[in-house]
C-alpha cells in the first residue's frame, strides 16, 4: 500500500522512537556509570526506572524491526 503524502509511514515513526529510547536508554547508562544517579533517585526508584526505559526500548525495536545492540546489556539496576 502506497503511502499518503503528508503523512509519515510507521517505519519512519517506529525508527524516530527507537532512536529517542535508544538515547534515553544511554543516557541512563551514563547516569549509572557516573553515579549522578544518587542525586536524582533512590536505589529502588532507579532500579524501576531502567526496567521501564530498557522495555520501551525493546518494544521500540521490536516494532521498528531492528535486533538488540550488544550495548543492551551495559546497564545494571543497582541493589
Amino acid at each position: 500500500m502506497p503511502a499518503t503524502p503528508g503523512v509519515p509511514r510507521f517505519d519512519e515513526l517506529s525508527r524516530r522512537w527507537l532512536e529517542l529510547a535508544e538515547r534515553r536508554l544511554a543516557y541512563f547508562s551514563e547516569l549509572y556509570r557516573s553515579g549522578r544517579w544518587r542525586r536524582y533517585y533512590t536505589p529502588e526508584r532507579f532500579a524501576e526506572s531502567v526496567v521501564d526505559v530498557m522495555k520501551a526500548a525493546a518494544i521500540w525495536r521490536e516494532l521498528a524491526g531492528k535486533t538488540p545492540t550488544t550495548d543492551e546489556n551495559d546497564i545494571r539496576p543497582a541493589a
